[in-house]
């Protein structure tokens, strides 16, 4: 079977602007105002909460790491209740998974969010039943890179680990697929931009209407392995 991997936080869904949110709110309960920018560090949100916490620390002036271990479970419980105010599919994204299940590929994420965030969100964005596994990134003892957190998605998937392709939008989702011997497609509508073609991955993907016809012959091309 045919598996196509998703990555969820800047691959399905520009998550950046309430990832953002619950990182301020953080500094804000601690009195220090809120030093993050949804747009300027939209990066540093698809990095994951500790690297949000890390950077605001930077900014202002706090040394002591182990603050951000004490903050990230206030990060999560902030998030957990306003993870879709801003959240938004990007465009064509709904359209393109039920093309793909009509081709007979199967359907699965893989992110390094939390499963239960990220089962909350799939299901807020009304998305959740087009994939058939959701592993996050306390599913397994590993996580991406690691190419079994990958691997896992697929045999969740009922997949063959050798016939899947990954769809992701960061250095850690090139170096899970390139890891796990299997290719990569990068969205080029993220922060990145364009500049994902530098990590070189099997395509850039620039609208998800272009999604179906980009993996055909991708599969053809794994398929005479």
């Amino acid at each position: 079977m045919k598996s196509v991997v998703f990555d969820l936080d800047g691959t399905l869904a520009d998550t950046s602007a309430d990832l953002i949110a619950s990182a301020n709110a953080c500094f804000a309960d601690l009195g220090l105002g809120t030093p993050l920018d949804p747009v300027a560090d939209a990066l540093t949100a698809f990095a994951g909460g500790r690297a949000m916490l890390g950077l605001g620390f930077e900014r202002l002036g706090v040394s002591d790491t182990s603050a951000i271990s004490r903050e990230f479970p206030n990060l999560l419980a902030h998030y957990a209740r306003d993870l879709d105010v801003h959240t938004r599919l990007y465009d064509g994204v709904e359209a393109c998974l039920q093309g793909l299940l009509k081709q007979g590929y199967a359907l699965g994420v893989c992110t390094n969010k939390p499963a239960g965030l990220a089962e909350d969100l799939l299901v807020r964005l009304g998305i959740r039943d087009y994939f058939s596994a959701m592993l996050g990134a306390d599913s397994l003892p590993v996580r991406k890179p690691d190419p079994e957190h990958l691997w896992a998605t697929i045999d969740a998937m009922g997949g063959t680990r050798g016939c899947g392709v990954l769809i992701g939008d960061t250095i850690t989702d090139r170096k899970a697929a390139q890891n796990a011997g299997l290719p990569c497609i990068l969205v080029g509508f993220g922060p990145l931009g364009a500049g994902v073609a530098d990590m070189k991955p099997a395509a850039v993907l620039d609208h998800y209407t272009d999604l179906e016809a980009m993996l055909g012959p991708i599969f053809d091309d794994l398929e005479k392995v």
